[in-house]
């Protein structure tokens, strides 16, 4: 009788394997679960069977194999279909598992019946629970304790809508042979704290404020390195076009924007502030925007051709097709943009941009642009329209790069050319990191006499996911008829957290 009793207990298990057995499948086969709906009612008419031989589809090789003969031979509780098929591939229905499980609970109330329960077994089961009195209790608290404490983590959360992420740069730049402004070894940083915010899981509102001080290898005006020749570092307080309120660690709103999708392959951006030339872009094509130190890494045609000064704007992102993808916006500058006796579209500064990209996975991603703005004074320092066409390439070749734009500008007054090319190399000596050396000629910006010469060397070490740490050597000149003398080649470094 005792015998019976813990024949019935060791059903439990079999049953619960019943369920293992046909929702391990599921896993197996990752299929998507289904609605009730799609399902045919007929399925659910299944078969006794008496030994696991008669299922067509399983096999002795089958990893569930011992489990589904001891169910079927010892205890009498795994149906088939119709065909005689257990289908052990396919997902578990809501309905077939209550069929499944019915069939074992039938078998394990037949047991009980037969054998009834033993005084004996009873207190098997009591000094069990005694035994193990002590952990369940632990366990029991541990459960209590991991409830409390989500429970204050839901209601002191910062926002259940929100996530906060932060970014610091810090940079050390020393002169090693240049002009005689720049003498000293110098520091800049520049701190982010992006709010984004998302409503329905595929939108963000982004809220970023910015401080910072400080843009060294300026070139030509130490005083104001915004606008130096050789446009400073790339993560430094005043690199950006137009955004110049973060000087001096002053916190500024840098960037203002809300991003939804219309469809599957429609992205819509609408600006407040922060948003001009490559922000509105899925991808600027070289691989040495972001990596690079030096801020002509990134191409600066974007920020050449771009407003004076920084306000809204809209933009949209249209996926083509999987690879295809055509980029546009629109920033109005100038204090008018923000005044109902000017408005928006007739701001004193404003530019537009157009970019088609081919974005692969593999060996090519190539992209050509079109910038427009007007009153701009950013272009060698002439005010009026300025138009640029420019062209991006970058061919991967698995564990190295070469890569490169070009950038063709019309202005009030005359045209230019600026180019950079270069190449790099993905995990050189450690994963994630890159080796990359690039150079070019920049846009001649601001009563420029010839286009600055930009070469950088740079060795990009992720220590792990919250510490970057760049090293490079930059190399500047300006090509200045006024001085020939004016080149400058530093050594820098930067230190990048995220968090």
């Amino acid at each position: 009788m005792a015998k019976l009793f813990w024949q019935s207990l060791l059903a439990v298990p079999a049953a619960l394997g019943a369920a293992v057995a046909f929702s391990g499948s599921a896993i197996a086969a990752e299929a998507a679960t289904p609605l009730v709906s799609d399902f045919d009612q007929d399925s659910v008419q299944l078969a006794q069977i008496t030994s696991v031989s008669e299922l067509t589809d399983v096999l002795p090789s089958d990893w569930a194999f011992q489990a589904l003969q001891s169910l079927v031979e010892n205890y009498g509780c795994i149906q088939g279909y119709p065909d005689r098929t257990f289908r052990g591939q396919r997902s578990l229905t809501r309905f077939e598992f209550a069929a499944g499980l019915n069939s074992c609970l039938d078998v394990i109330a037949t047991l009980i019946a037969q054998s009834g329960i033993d005084p004996d077994d009873l207190a098997t089961i009591r000094r069990l629970q005694e035994e193990f009195q002590a952990e369940l209790a632990t366990l029991r608290g541990r459960v209590d304790a991991l409830e409390a404490e989500t429970a204050t983590l839901r209601a002191q959360q910062f926002s259940t809508t929100t996530k906060l992420v932060g970014q610091a740069d810090m940079h050390l730049v020393t002169p090693i042979d240049v002009i005689t402004q720049e003498a000293g070894t110098s520091f800049s940083g520049r701190a982010r704290l992006n709010f984004d915010s998302s409503f329905t899981g595929n939108d963000r509102l982004r809220i970023r404020l910015q401080s910072g001080n400080g843009n060294a290898i300026s070139g030509g005006n130490i005083e104001e390195p915004n606008v130096g020749l050789l446009q400073g570092l790339a993560n430094a307080s005043t690199s950006d076009a137009g955004n110049q309120l973060s000087d001096d660690y002053n916190v500024a709103l840098d960037d203002f924007y809300y991003q939804f999708p219309v469809g599957s392959r429609l992205t819509v951006t609408a600006s407040g502030r922060g948003l001009q030339g490559d922000d509105w872009v899925t991808s600027t094509i070289v691989p040495f925007d972001g990596p690079s130190v030096a801020d002509a890494g990134g191409p600066q045609f974007y920020d050449a051709g771009g407003s004076s000064t920084n306000g809204p704007g809209v933009g949209v992102s249209f996926a083509l097709t999987d690879n295809i993808v055509f980029d546009a916006g629109y920033t109005a500058g100038g204090p008018g943009a923000f005044t109902p006796n000017v408005g928006i579209f007739a701001a004193t500064s404003q530019s537009y941009i157009g970019q088609l990209s081919f974005l692969s996975d593999g060996f090519l991603d190539a992209g050509i642009a079109y910038l427009h703005s007007d009153q701009s004074a950013n272009y060698n320092g002439v005010a009026g329209a300025v138009d640029t066409y420019a062209g991006l390439l970058n061919l991967d070749f698995g564990r190295f790069f070469v890569a490169g734009h070009g950038a063709y500008t019309n202005y009030n007054g005359g045209n230019d050319f600026s180019w950079t090319a270069g190449l790099g190399i993905n995990d050189f000596l450690a994963e994630g990191a890159q080796l990359g050396v690039y150079g070019g000629q920049l846009p001649q910006l601001l009563g420029a006499d010839n286009n600055p010469t930009l070469i950088e060397g740079y060795f990009e070490i992720p220590f792990n996911q919250f510490l970057t740490i760049t090293p490079a050597v930059i190399y500047g000149d300006l090509n200045s008829t006024a001085a020939d003398d004016e080149i400058g080649l530093w050594g820098a470094i930067r230190a990048t957290f995220r968090f």
